[in-house]
């Protein structure tokens, strides 16, 4: 499942930096995260970063995005490739 910014987002700058996918990115508003790219740091780390760092734990999963621990990790290695 990917991860998803409500509109409780402040704006502080600490999410987009921490994405090791870079899915993470400046909206019209506030960040927003590309479900294409979001793998909820399967791959990467235990924990989604950007879910660690957040102050205002505007980041919650995305209903609309349902995952598997696999499909997490297949995503993963698709976007490994592409690098």
């Amino acid at each position: 499942m990917a991860l998803m910014i409500t509109d409780e987002c402040i704006n502080c700058d600490v999410c987009e930096p921490e994405c090791p996918n870079e899915a993470i990115s400046m909206g019209p508003e506030i960040y927003m995260i590309d479900p294409n790219k979001c793998t909820e740091c399967v791959g990467h780390f235990d924990t989604p970063q950007c879910v660690e760092v957040c102050p205002v734990e505007c980041i919650p999963k995305n209903p609309d995005r349902v995952e598997t621990q696999e499909e997490l990790m297949e995503k993963f290695h698709h976007l490994q490739e592409q690098s």
